[in-house]
């Protein structure tokens, strides 16, 4: 059982997503154990029902929730300070599953009541695409801050580069938004078209520079380096690039910088990243979940594997989008 210096709330964990961040730490790119201790517990898309809370906590035994997976740094920076911690300046935050916090893989985890999300029951096990939700939440969140430059901006168009969960979250945000989504991948058949084409979006299997197309908003979701390379002033003039990918470094690219300094310079482009989220953006990234098709957001998760197996979890199979661990099986 985890300790109660974790936190107030114990939840029994349900579920446990996994993403490429996890595979990261794996691989050791990255990662770093709490203090003292020589292990961390990965896992930071988390899913788990409370079984204690503390009285006045806002929270009771049997309710579904989401932790968040960044803590401000102590000091704190003033971003930190504002409660922006996924803004943090100083580098001193901790993480969940990834930079000196245990993560949510485990048959129980303890969290702080302020750190913790409540889920409409009606979600059930869907409660754990909340986190990669709340990562596009933030983005978007980003891009609108951006774009408030001009009072007479009006972007129509997005195009979302990536099919997997990250995309296809961007993609389902832009629907909501009433947006004209388009969703390139390189699948040419399977799931992930009929997910993009499910959600009403324009489907293109082809590369980036082929595409005629030019949009207000583009969100850049593989971290691949050729498609970043292609991305950065691939939108119409006042348009907004957003990387929201991470790729590892030593990729290499060649990019011919005085065109593309043209290009953005001349037409007022700009180019932002954006990762990890507050609590504002869990609480949007609850509404976005609410408003989804429950059959929709069911089809994301390709893959569940039952806690004995965990280990198929994190090997690819081709046709996968979102793996999640059944921790409670």
């Amino acid at each position: 059982m985890p300790p109660v210096s974790e936190g107030a709330i114990l939840a029994r964990a349900i579920a446990l997503g996994i993403c490429g961040t996890d595979r990261d730490i794996i691989a050791g790119e990255y990662g770093t154990a709490p203090a003292g201790r020589e292990r961390l517990i990965l896992g930071h898309e988390s899913l788990g029902r409370v079984e204690e809370a503390p009285a006045g906590s806002g929270f009771s035994p049997g309710e579904l929730i989401v932790a968040i997976v960044r803590h401000p740094d102590p000091v704190p920076c003033p971003a930190c300070a504002a409660g922006e911690w996924d803004m943090c300046r100083n580098g001193q935050y901790t993480e969940h599953g990834i930079k000196q916090r245990n993560g949510f893989g485990a048959e129980f985890f303890r969290i702080e009541p302020e750190f913790a999300v409540k889920i409409d029951p009606a979600l059930d096990v869907l409660g754990v695409l909340l986190e990669p939700t709340t990562i596009v939440a933030k983005a978007w969140d980003q891009i609108e801050a951006v774009g408030r430059r001009s009072r007479s901006w009006r972007p129509q168009t997005v195009l979302v580069t990536g099919a997997g969960p990250i995309g296809l979250l961007a993609a389902l945000i832009g629907m909501q938004r009433g947006f004209e989504v388009h969703v390139l991948d390189r699948n040419q058949t399977g799931v992930k078209p009929e997910l993009a084409r499910g959600l009403g979006a324009a489907y293109h299997a082809t590369d980036l520079i082929s595409l005629d197309l030019q949009p207000d908003l583009l969100i850049e979701c593989t971290g691949a380096t050729p498609v970043i390379a292609a991305a950065l002033g691939h939108v119409a003039p006042d348009g907004i690039v957003c990387l929201a990918g991470v790729t590892p470094p030593g990729r290499l690219a060649e990019i011919d910088i005085g065109a593309l300094n043209r290009t953005m310079v001349l037409n007022n482009q700009v180019v932002l990243g954006s990762v990890n989220a507050n609590r504002a953006h869990y609480e949007k990234a609850v509404q976005v979940l609410a408003k989804a098709d429950m059959d929709w957001l069911r089809r994301l998760i390709t893959r569940r594997v039952p806690l004995a197996r965990w280990p198929e979890a994190f090997t690819g199979q081709k046709g996968d989008i979102k793996i999640i661990i059944d921790i409670a099986s």
